[in-house]
């Protein structure tokens, strides 16, 4: 069970769950600040489209009788939003 992991620029990510997985930054480039910006601003805008489909799956698992997969879904929306919240910080911060 992998708990915990660090990578090589000293930043460490838990999992309760005990999911395990490993990455790398090799391959990333540094984005200038230009970049930057566009880059939240599309993930933004990319992440609400992505939360627009979660609102018509809570929906149709809700109709269809699906209440406990459907409260999932509904709390997913709002991990999500949240989500979106902190990157619209983010990019504020960095005068986007």
């Amino acid at each position: 069970m992998c708990e915990n992991h660090t990578h090589e620029h000293d930043h460490n990510h838990t999992h309760d769950n005990g999911h395990c997985h490993t990455h790398t930054h090799e391959g990333h480039s540094s984005h200038g600040a230009d970049e930057t910006v566009a880059l939240l601003n599309y993930m933004i805008d990319h992440n609400k489209h992505h939360g627009e489909d979660l609102h018509e799956i809570y929906h149709a698992l809700e109709s269809a009788g699906n209440t406990e997969a459907a409260d999932l879904v509904h709390e997913a929306m709002h991990q999500f939003d949240h989500g979106n919240g902190k990157l619209a910080e983010a990019l504020k911060l960095i005068g986007g």
